[in-house]
Protein backbone atom coordinates (compact mmCIF):
# COMPACT_ATOMS: atom_id res chain seq x y z
CA UNK A 1 0.00 0.00 0.00
CA UNK A 2 2.75 2.43 1.01
CA UNK A 3 4.87 1.42 -1.99
CA UNK A 4 1.99 1.97 -4.45
CA UNK A 5 1.17 5.35 -2.93
CA UNK A 6 4.82 6.46 -3.11
CA UNK A 7 5.11 5.24 -6.70
CA UNK A 8 2.06 7.33 -7.56
CA UNK A 9 3.60 10.43 -5.95
CA UNK A 10 6.95 9.82 -7.67
CA UNK A 11 5.27 9.59 -11.07
CA UNK A 12 3.39 12.82 -10.39
CA UNK A 13 6.68 14.54 -9.51
CA UNK A 14 8.37 13.24 -12.67
CA UNK A 15 5.54 14.60 -14.78
CA UNK A 16 5.95 18.00 -13.13
CA UNK A 17 9.76 17.91 -13.44
CA UNK A 18 10.56 15.89 -16.61
CA UNK A 19 14.35 16.31 -16.26
CA UNK A 20 14.44 14.00 -13.24
CA UNK A 21 16.51 10.94 -14.15
CA UNK A 22 15.63 7.35 -13.27
CA UNK A 23 18.35 7.38 -10.58
CA UNK A 24 17.01 10.57 -9.00
CA UNK A 25 13.47 9.19 -9.21
CA UNK A 26 14.58 6.13 -7.23
CA UNK A 27 16.06 8.40 -4.56
CA UNK A 28 12.85 10.44 -4.40
CA UNK A 29 10.74 7.29 -4.19
CA UNK A 30 12.85 5.84 -1.41
CA UNK A 31 12.66 9.12 0.48
CA UNK A 32 8.88 9.19 0.16
CA UNK A 33 8.67 5.61 1.43
CA UNK A 34 10.76 6.58 4.45
CA UNK A 35 8.57 9.60 5.20
CA UNK A 36 5.22 7.85 4.67
CA UNK A 37 6.52 4.74 6.44
CA UNK A 38 7.25 6.79 9.57
CA UNK A 39 3.55 7.38 10.22
CA UNK A 40 2.65 3.81 11.34
CA UNK A 41 5.92 3.64 13.32
CA UNK A 42 4.88 6.71 15.28
CA UNK A 43 1.57 5.08 16.22
CA UNK A 44 3.38 1.87 17.23
CA UNK A 45 5.85 3.84 19.36
CA UNK A 46 3.03 5.77 21.06
CA UNK A 47 1.12 2.52 21.64
CA UNK A 48 4.16 0.89 23.28
CA UNK A 49 4.73 3.97 25.43
CA UNK A 50 1.12 3.99 26.68
CA UNK A 51 1.30 0.25 27.29
CA UNK A 52 4.14 0.86 29.77
CA UNK A 53 2.35 3.82 31.35
CA UNK A 54 4.64 6.55 29.97
CA UNK A 55 2.54 7.60 27.00
CA UNK A 56 1.93 11.22 27.94
CA UNK A 57 5.53 12.14 28.73
CA UNK A 58 6.80 10.14 25.73
CA UNK A 59 4.43 12.04 23.48
CA UNK A 60 5.67 15.27 25.05
CA UNK A 61 9.27 14.23 24.34
CA UNK A 62 8.30 13.45 20.74
CA UNK A 63 6.72 16.90 20.29
CA UNK A 64 9.78 18.60 21.82
CA UNK A 65 12.44 16.73 19.83
CA UNK A 66 10.72 16.50 16.43
CA UNK A 67 11.13 20.15 15.31
CA UNK A 68 14.88 20.04 15.97
CA UNK A 69 15.20 16.61 14.34
CA UNK A 70 13.29 17.74 11.24
CA UNK A 71 15.93 20.41 10.60
CA UNK A 72 19.13 18.80 11.89
CA UNK A 73 18.47 15.31 10.48
CA UNK A 74 20.09 12.20 11.90
CA UNK A 75 20.78 8.55 11.16
CA UNK A 76 18.12 6.06 10.16
CA UNK A 77 18.05 2.35 10.88
CA UNK A 78 17.79 0.01 7.90
CA UNK A 79 14.88 -2.06 9.21
CA UNK A 80 11.42 -1.11 10.41
CA UNK A 81 11.92 -2.97 13.69
CA UNK A 82 15.22 -1.15 14.25
CA UNK A 83 13.52 2.19 13.61
CA UNK A 84 10.74 1.40 16.08
CA UNK A 85 13.21 0.31 18.76
CA UNK A 86 15.42 3.39 18.32
CA UNK A 87 12.44 5.76 18.19
CA UNK A 88 11.05 4.24 21.38
CA UNK A 89 14.43 4.54 23.09
CA UNK A 90 14.91 8.12 21.91
CA UNK A 91 11.53 9.46 22.96
CA UNK A 92 10.56 7.19 25.85
CA UNK A 93 14.12 7.04 27.18
CA UNK A 94 14.30 10.82 27.14
CA UNK A 95 10.92 11.01 28.87
CA UNK A 96 11.96 8.59 31.62
CA UNK A 97 15.22 10.42 32.29
CA UNK A 98 13.40 13.73 32.34
CA UNK A 99 10.81 12.41 34.73
CA UNK A 100 13.04 10.68 37.26
CA UNK A 101 16.35 12.58 37.28
CA UNK A 102 16.48 15.53 39.67
CA UNK A 103 18.86 18.31 38.65
CA UNK A 104 20.08 20.96 41.02
CA UNK A 105 19.69 24.46 39.62
CA UNK A 106 23.41 24.98 39.03
CA UNK A 107 23.66 21.57 37.31
CA UNK A 108 20.73 22.46 35.10
CA UNK A 109 22.46 25.65 33.94
CA UNK A 110 25.74 23.83 33.33
CA UNK A 111 24.04 21.08 31.32
CA UNK A 112 22.13 23.57 29.20
CA UNK A 113 25.37 25.42 28.41
CA UNK A 114 27.20 22.17 27.55
CA UNK A 115 24.35 20.85 25.37
CA UNK A 116 24.07 24.19 23.56
CA UNK A 117 27.81 24.40 22.87
CA UNK A 118 27.97 20.76 21.78
CA UNK A 119 24.94 21.28 19.56
CA UNK A 120 26.34 24.40 17.91
CA UNK A 121 29.56 22.59 17.02
CA UNK A 122 27.83 19.46 15.71
CA UNK A 123 25.35 21.50 13.67
CA UNK A 124 28.25 23.42 12.14
CA UNK A 125 30.01 20.17 11.23
CA UNK A 126 27.16 17.87 10.19
CA UNK A 127 23.70 19.46 9.95
CA UNK A 128 21.58 18.84 8.09
CA UNK A 129 22.66 15.22 8.58
CA UNK A 130 21.07 13.46 5.62
CA UNK A 131 21.42 9.85 4.45
CA UNK A 132 22.44 8.35 1.12
CA UNK A 133 18.86 7.22 0.52
CA UNK A 134 17.40 10.65 1.26
CA UNK A 135 20.16 13.15 0.38
CA UNK A 136 19.80 16.92 0.69
CA UNK A 137 21.77 18.20 -2.31
CA UNK A 138 20.58 21.75 -2.88
CA UNK A 139 22.90 24.26 -1.22
CA UNK A 140 19.98 26.56 -0.52
CA UNK A 141 18.09 23.80 1.31
CA UNK A 142 21.16 22.76 3.31
CA UNK A 143 21.87 26.33 4.40
CA UNK A 144 18.24 26.90 5.40
CA UNK A 145 18.08 23.71 7.47
CA UNK A 146 21.40 24.47 9.16
CA UNK A 147 20.22 27.95 10.18
CA UNK A 148 16.90 26.57 11.42
CA UNK A 149 18.80 23.93 13.42
CA UNK A 150 20.78 26.67 15.20
CA UNK A 151 17.60 28.64 15.91
CA UNK A 152 15.49 25.67 17.05
CA UNK A 153 18.17 24.32 19.38
CA UNK A 154 18.79 27.74 20.93
CA UNK A 155 15.13 28.64 21.43
CA UNK A 156 14.28 25.22 22.87
CA UNK A 157 17.14 25.37 25.37
CA UNK A 158 16.17 28.91 26.36
CA UNK A 159 12.72 27.53 27.20
CA UNK A 160 14.41 24.84 29.32
CA UNK A 161 16.37 27.59 31.06
CA UNK A 162 13.37 29.64 32.11
CA UNK A 163 10.64 27.04 32.56
CA UNK A 164 9.84 26.06 36.15
CA UNK A 165 8.44 22.58 35.44
CA UNK A 166 11.44 20.34 36.02
CA UNK A 167 10.23 17.33 34.02
CA UNK A 168 9.68 19.40 30.88
CA UNK A 169 12.98 21.21 31.37
CA UNK A 170 14.82 17.89 31.75
CA UNK A 171 13.13 16.38 28.70
CA UNK A 172 14.26 19.36 26.64
CA UNK A 173 17.86 19.12 27.86
CA UNK A 174 18.21 15.36 27.35
CA UNK A 175 16.17 15.41 24.16
CA UNK A 176 18.36 18.06 22.53
CA UNK A 177 21.48 16.18 23.63
CA UNK A 178 20.36 12.78 22.30
CA UNK A 179 19.09 14.25 19.02
CA UNK A 180 22.39 16.06 18.49
CA UNK A 181 24.24 12.77 19.02
CA UNK A 182 22.22 11.21 16.17
CA UNK A 183 23.81 13.58 13.64
CA UNK A 184 27.42 12.91 14.64
CA UNK A 185 29.87 10.92 12.52
CA UNK A 186 30.42 8.30 15.21
CA UNK A 187 26.65 7.66 15.40
CA UNK A 188 26.58 7.23 11.62
CA UNK A 189 29.47 4.75 11.76
CA UNK A 190 27.88 2.71 14.55
CA UNK A 191 24.57 2.47 12.65
CA UNK A 192 26.26 1.87 9.27
CA UNK A 193 24.90 5.08 7.74
CA UNK A 194 26.52 7.47 5.28
CA UNK A 195 25.93 11.19 4.87
CA UNK A 196 23.99 11.56 1.63
CA UNK A 197 25.63 14.84 0.79
CA UNK A 198 29.05 13.17 0.79
CA UNK A 199 27.89 10.16 -1.23
CA UNK A 200 26.46 12.41 -3.94
CA UNK A 201 29.07 15.15 -3.55
CA UNK A 202 29.70 15.49 -7.28
CA UNK A 203 26.00 15.93 -7.96
CA UNK A 204 25.71 18.36 -5.06
CA UNK A 205 28.46 20.58 -6.43
CA UNK A 206 26.38 21.29 -9.50
CA UNK A 207 23.19 22.13 -7.60
CA UNK A 208 23.21 25.76 -6.50
CA UNK A 209 19.59 26.66 -5.70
Amino acid sequence: MIEKFCNFLTNKIRKTVPEITDEKAEIINYGLQNIVGEIPKIFIFIGIAYLFGIGNISLLAFLIITPYRSFSGGFHLHTHIGCIVVSTLLYSGTALLGNYIVLEMYMKYILIAVVWLFGMIMIKLYAPADTENVPILRKKDRKKKKILSYITLSITLIIALIIKEQTISNIIIFGMLFQTITITRIAYKITNNKYGYEVYEKDAEGIQD
